[in-house]
């Protein structure tokens, strides 16, 4: 009896991991598909005997697709990047310090080309106030309801800084980048408009504490604040973004997203 325990004891154990977050993996040793093994080896307890066999499977399976892509397909690049991970290390799985870290790198070398380039690397087109069409919340409804885009002026206003204003800026951004001094006052926050529509992100700290950050669509953009607490307020294509933040390290935020497909 205690021999018997032991073995379903064991069995759960590898597929408790995987199997905590809703997904069943009872069949992947069967599958032929490089997403469905790359998310069991993401999910699955690191002991899990399975990885021997489907890590170079889909290692295999990743060189093919490689190999047989046709130009310009799209998802080469993650395949190699898939792969070259695989290579280093049990899975494709990043930690949230290495996205951080990610990120971090990126926003660097983006605001180092502003910095070498000057304004110039910047191109924006001022719009012009326009309605946000909402689509309908329910099946029954026929038409969209249209708001006015209230906030036009006001972000062609934040977006349009001179060069010395816009340089002054990208410096104190690099500076809060490189400093990861965990006594500083300030810190960088980056917000990621992933809608279709121009944004303005208010944040209201205690008192006279306040910021404003235009973000393009699809675009994203950063602004060095004070540590401490504050109220983030939006309005992302007609609809009330609001959520409170404590803000004591980098932070990014993403909102919205694309109506395309």
């Amino acid at each position: 009896m205690k021999k018997i325990f032991l073995i379903f004891s064991a069995i759960f154990f590898v597929n408790f991991s995987a199997q905590k977050k809703g997904k069943d993996y009872s069949e992947i040793l069967k599958s032929k598909n490089i997403y469905e093994i790359n998310a069991f080896l993401r999910d699955a307890h690191p002991d899990d005997p399975r990885r021997s066999v489907l890590k170079p499977r889909v290692m295999e399976m990743m060189k093919d697709y490689i190999k047989n892509a046709k130009p310009g397909d799209t998802k080469v690049k993650k395949m190699q990047d898939w792969l070259a991970m695989l290579k280093r290390r049990p899975s494709t799985k990043i930690s949230f310090e290495e996205m951080n870290a990610n990120i971090r790198k990126k926003q660097i070398a983006k605001y180092q080309k502003e910095l070498q380039v000057g304004q110039a690397a910047i191109v924006y087109t001022p719009s012009t106030p326009k309605n946000v069409y909402i689509a309908p919340s329910a099946p029954s409804e026929e038409t969209a309801a249209a708001i006015p885009d209230t906030e036009a002026s006001e972000f062609n206003m934040l977006m349009g800084e001179n060069p010395v204003e816009h340089k002054n800026k990208t410096v104190k951004i690099l500076n809060s980048l490189f400093d990861n001094d965990p006594n500083a006052k300030e810190c960088i926050v980056m917000i990621e408009n992933k809608s279709d529509c121009n944004i303005i992100v208010r944040m209201e700290g205690i008192g006279i504490t306040k910021y404003r950050l235009p973000v393009p669509a699809h675009g994203d953009n950063s602004i060095v604040v004070q540590k401490g607490d504050y109220l983030f307020t939006s309005i992302v294509c007609g609809a009330q973004y609001a959520s409170q933040k404590t803000i004591q390290k980098p932070l990014m935020v993403a909102l919205g997203s694309s109506a395309k497909k």
